[in-house]
């Protein structure tokens, strides 16, 4: 509490009726990055109280929809979801809210209860912000964006490489509004991408053809992939080195 008194973005929230000084840090992280747009819809994972869920609304004024565990006091016109983020029935909630066609926005403000114990608190975070990406890539629309809080240490640099194979562009991001003792970032993943393959995966592939430029090219159902020093026929292993939207890069590992 005496902390709270002393806290700018505390008082901010209060004198703005939000339900909790996060809702500044969504606000600063949507300035910069542009995440919500007008017309979004948006899910915003382990959301209670709910401040995060209220700025999805201001800020696309679309469908948003809140899912947590607790029960989320009513907030105007957003949905809510009782359930876990790691069920089939949750996921199935969500569809049958938005339909078919996913969402374009997945946010996620969670944070585990805390021990006390910093190793184990850190590796709770990266479990609880693991299973957000993992409902994130389940719901998004190709092209969707992401935003996570994660707590800093050992384990972020792996989960950030692993944000980064489903997404065209990852960042961490510490907002102004964040307590300067909080360990807590950010991880801004924009456009999803919803292909075949991923950033620095292996593959036994035949070459069939050849691009513009010369590169040996191979297809994945409709996606195309260019291998440099390639040509049609030859047998080869390679790994995925960059992935966009409807084509990827590889080079050559083994040819046989």
């Amino acid at each position: 509490m005496a902390r709270d008194r002393r806290d700018t973005y505390y008082w901010r929230a209060k004198e703005e009726g939000y339900r909790s000084r996060a809702a500044f840090k969504l606000l600063q992280i949507n300035e910069k990055f542009s995440v919500i747009k007008e017309g979004d819809t948006v899910v915003d994972l382990g959301a209670a109280p709910g401040g995060w869920s209220e700025v999805a609304k201001k800020l696309s004024g679309g469908r948003v929809i809140g899912v947590d565990l607790q029960r989320i006091s009513p907030i105007e016109g957003v949905e809510t979801i009782k359930g876990d983020i790691t069920s089939d029935a949750t996921i199935k909630k969500i569809f049958e809210l938005v339909g078919e066609g996913g969402v374009d926005v997945v946010i996620c403000d969670a944070a585990p209860n805390l021990s006390g114990n910093w190793s184990y608190d850190h590796a709770r975070s990266i479990d609880l912000s693991r299973s957000a990406l993992g409902c994130a890539i389940k719901i998004l629309k190709p092209g969707g964006h992401f935003v996570v809080k994660v707590f800093q240490g050992d384990m972020f640099k792996g989960f950030l490489e692993e944000a980064r194979t489903d997404f065209v562009h990852t960042k961490s991001f510490s907002p102004v509004a964040s307590r300067s003792q909080s360990a807590e970032i950010y991880i801004i993943a924009k456009k999803f991408l919803n292909v075949p393959v991923k950033k620095g995966e292996e593959l036994d592939v035949e070459i069939t053809g050849k691009g513009s430029t010369g590169d040996g090219v191979f297809h994945i159902q409709e996606f195309v992939v260019f291998v440099k020093g390639a040509s049609e026929g030859d047998k080869v292993r390679v790994k995925v080195k960059d992935v966009k939207p409807n084509f990827a890069f590889a080079d050559v590992i083994a040819r046989y």
